[in-house]
């Protein structure tokens, strides 16, 4: 299935993946071996993989790699709301609600490819 994404949703995506690449790096680095978590791949090659894709503007996923996408969407999602809830200042508190809401509309739209298939 084919995305239709904009260029700042595709920005967002990419920065997303990219930030579980490092993070499965940096894990990797302090255990030796990278740990599964539920609902996520344990190959961190997926994550490039996606992020290969995306860069590419190749949106042409699969089932499994939108139902990945849409974990790792959610995923951010939460910890966003999680971060907004802390957030004691308001400039960035107001900048990381711009951020969620592009990232929910992603997530929308990644939503709506997983249906169709």
């Amino acid at each position: 299935m084919q995305l239709h994404l904009e260029t700042d949703e595709l920005d967002l995506l990419a920065n997303v993946l990219m930030q579980r690449i490092g993070g499965l790096a940096t894990q990797a680095a302090i255990d030796g071996l990278p740990k599964p978590v539920i609902g996520q791949p344990s190959n961190p090659r997926r994550y490039d993989d996606l992020l290969d894709k995306v860069l590419a503007r190749d949106l042409k996923f699969d089932s499994d790699e939108l139902e990945c996408v849409a974990d790792l969407l959610t995923s951010q999602k939460c910890s966003l709301r999680d971060q907004i809830a802390r957030q004691p200042r308001v400039a960035l508190k107001a900048e990381a609600q711009k951020k969620l809401a592009l990232l929910e509309r992603v997530l929308e739209h990644v939503e709506e490819a997983c249906v169709m298939i």
